[in-house]
């Protein structure tokens, strides 16, 4: 997973929205919605819900 993608993950996984984890990284929220859709598979999940699963997991 690139550094870009981990950070967007980890926002979107405390519950933030594409469009907020944008205006934190200057992305665009479509560019946060293709680092998602990338890292999706590299962390085996399938919904937004399931990060934050993940990430109280550990």
């Amino acid at each position: 997973m690139t550094p870009q993608e981990l950070q967007v993950v980890r926002l979107a996984a405390a519950g933030l929205s594409n469009r907020e984890i944008g205006a934190q990284l200057y992305l665009s929220p479509r560019t946060v919605g293709h680092h998602l859709y990338k890292a999706y598979p590299k962390i085996g999940v399938t919904r937004r819900a399931e990060l934050a699963r993940l990430v109280s997991d550990t």
